[in-house]
């Protein structure tokens, strides 16, 4: 008897091989490049040491879907920053998304 399911979950397909590539390119022309660019590099650096360790690449496949939800929601990011509504009440990104498998 195996302790794993039968049929696998369908998961989300991998990120095209040059996505995260692509993804620093836009984090670069952001007018945030200051604050951002570290952060992916960090994160990256993170999930490619990550890979190393687990023979996976799996670490590396969240980082890039987990960035581009972060460019993606920015825009109302700033609108409800500029707008001068309190946002002492936000939550983390991750409670939003959801946890990483």
């Amino acid at each position: 008897m195996s302790a794993q399911p039968e049929h696998a979950a369908p998961s989300a397909p991998p990120p095209a091989p040059a996505a995260a590539a692509q993804l620093l390119a836009r984090i670069r022309s952001d007018r945030s490049v200051t604050v951002w660019a570290p952060a992916f590099e960090r994160d990256w650096a993170a999930a490619l040491e990550n890979s190393r360790h687990s023979y996976s690449l799996t670490p590396l496949h969240d980082v890039v879907p987990t960035w581009q939800a972060r460019l993606a929601s920015a825009p109302a990011v700033d609108a409800f920053l500029s707008s001068g509504r309190d946002d002492s009440d936000g939550i983390a990104l991750e409670d939003a998304l959801g946890a990483r498998p």
